[in-house]
């Protein structure tokens, strides 16, 4: 019989959220070995850091490394400095532009780390779970900036100057809706009840339901005709 191929090597940004936990439950469903990284950046909701653990364990990735990057002293968000939590906004107003819940250049520093591990790892896959349609305005969710930041990475790296080896991207959330996102991770097993959304949670770590990621997810959870399984019935 011929030799299993080894599983390609990817790279998954884990926050413990919704979305970052079905495309890693993708990326596993897609035959990666996947290693999961959570980046510490000054977040006030660290609840979300006890879900990434929770997910990466369940979900037995090959490691799960956090790094810490304090973007709260650059501020300018409300999820990293003193700036209130918009709360109960409708779908218009959050379409109005970038929110204050906006964290300047996120992604793209998380990419980056990711980029330095995958490069560790000879990795040539890097999996985020961005998503360009049921969200709250970041310009690094589009399509656009994963583009961007691939060109960027075959241009910044040993293996994308010297080696002839492209890294890619993968985003495969970015164009489903909330429900869609939430039927794909039901249909892999995945346990919703171990992630974590909320941008102000309560003082046990629990949702507050009336912020933006709370509303889209209470939406998403309700097209998608499941329940949610953070909320009390």
């Amino acid at each position: 019989m011929p030799e299993p191929q080894p599983k390609p090597v990817a790279v998954v940004l884990l926050s413990g959220g919704l979305d970052s936990s079905t495309c890693l439950a993708l990326a596993q469903d897609q035959g990666y070995e996947c290693y999961a990284l959570t980046v510490r950046y000054g977040q006030r909701h660290q609840a979300e850091l006890a879900a990434a653990r929770r997910v990466a364990r369940a979900l037995g990735v090959k490691q799960h490394l956090e790094l810490s990057v304090d973007l709260a002293a650059v501020g300018g968000s409300a999820l990293t400095a003193d700036i209130a939590v918009p709360k109960g906004r409708d779908a218009a107003q959050m379409a109005q532009g970038v929110p204050v819940t906006y964290v300047p250049a996120r992604n793209t520093v998380f990419l980056s780390l990711a980029l330095a591990w995958a490069e560790t790892l000879s990795a040539e896959h890097i999996f985020i779970g961005v998503n360009a349609l049921d969200y709250s305005g970041y310009p690094d969710c589009r399509p656009e900036f994963i583009m961007a930041f691939e060109n960027l990475a075959a241009l910044a790296t040993k293996m994308g100057t010297q080696q002839g080896r492209r890294l890619r991207v993968h985003a495969p959330l970015i164009r489903m809706s909330k429900a869609q996102i939430i039927q794909t991770g039901l249909s892999l097993g995945l346990d919703y009840g171990l992630t974590h959304s909320c941008y102000d949670p309560t003082p046990d770590g629990g949702p507050c339901g009336a912020c933006d990621s709370c509303l889209l997810r209470a939406k998403g959870f309700a097209e998608a005709g499941a329940a949610d399984p953070l909320l009390k019935p």
